[in-house]
């Protein structure tokens, strides 16, 4: 049985009970290196056998993964955050059905609700954003047509943008082909949750000039929109004028 798992966001205390638990009791975990706190390995029992993934091919991993289960083992594969988030897991799992093998997740705290708990923001403020769009930039790696950044930002909603920090220069200028100002706010979120976590806020258009004068290039997220800003309406979830399927308005 392979059990995929979502590690979390950083901080050891963000897996879920479900998640340590399989952690604890796995024989064998394939974990993603290059992101998953390796503190979260202290987890594991003795005699567990552990792989970086950072270091596998997807071929690699599926012969572990395959030698594993024919033993009878047990098998945690350990990913970054959520693993439906840019976790390549639909190629690992269409190939573990065609062998046969089980598998099951077990969703994770996604680094961007982490994001958003460093930065103290929500990303849905009534009269300001009602939508999130969660992407990355174009590099060595594509993205579908359509899904480029100034199309997405002429939505104006909030954004969330992944594995771009590297990118900065050429994210900013993407950014402000779209609905957004100079002036809109922005942050870099630094290994949100982790101990050396940073929150960087500036106005958009000095979004790579804040990267560079920090030194951020990787581990971090771009969050963009008028949800960092001050101004918003009031919820009418609490609003005593307003009637819910569980309270009457009282005025």
């Amino acid at each position: 049985m392979v059990h995929f798992v979502g590690a979390g966001p950083g901080a050891t205390d963000l897996i879920t009970v479900r998640g340590a638990e399989l952690l604890r009791n796995a024989d064998v975990v394939i974990y993603a290196g290059s992101l998953v706190n390796p503190a979260l390995l202290g987890l594991c029992r003795p005699g567990a056998v552990l792989y970086n993934s950072a270091q596998l091919t997807l071929e690699q991993v599926l012969d572990i993964t395959q030698k594993a289960d024919a033993a009878g083992q047990q098998i945690v594969r350990l990913h970054t955050g959520d693993p439906c988030l840019y976790g390549a897991i639909r190629e690992q799992m269409d190939a573990l059905q065609k062998r046969g093998i089980s598998f099951d997740l077990t969703p994770g705290v996604s680094s961007f609700c982490g994001a958003a708990a460093a930065a103290q923001a929500e990303y849905t403020l009534p009269g300001v954003s009602q939508t999130v769009i969660i992407t990355r930039m174009a590099g060595r790696t594509p993205v579908p047509e359509g899904e480029n950044i100034a199309s997405l930002a002429a939505h104006g909603a909030t954004m969330v943008i992944f594995l771009s920090a590297g990118l900065l220069d050429g994210l900013q200028v993407e950014l402000l082909k779209g609905a957004y100002t100079a002036q809109t706010p922005a942050a870099l979120v630094y290994k949100a949750t982790w101990p050396e976590e940073k929150v960087l806020r500036c106005p958009l258009g000095e979004l790579a000039e804040t990267g560079r004068r920090h030194g951020i290039r990787n581990t971090a997220l771009v969050l963009v929109g008028d949800f960092l800003a001050a101004g918003y309406d009031r919820s009418r979830l609490y609003d005593p004028t307003f009637t819910t399927g569980f309270r009457e308005a009282s005025q």
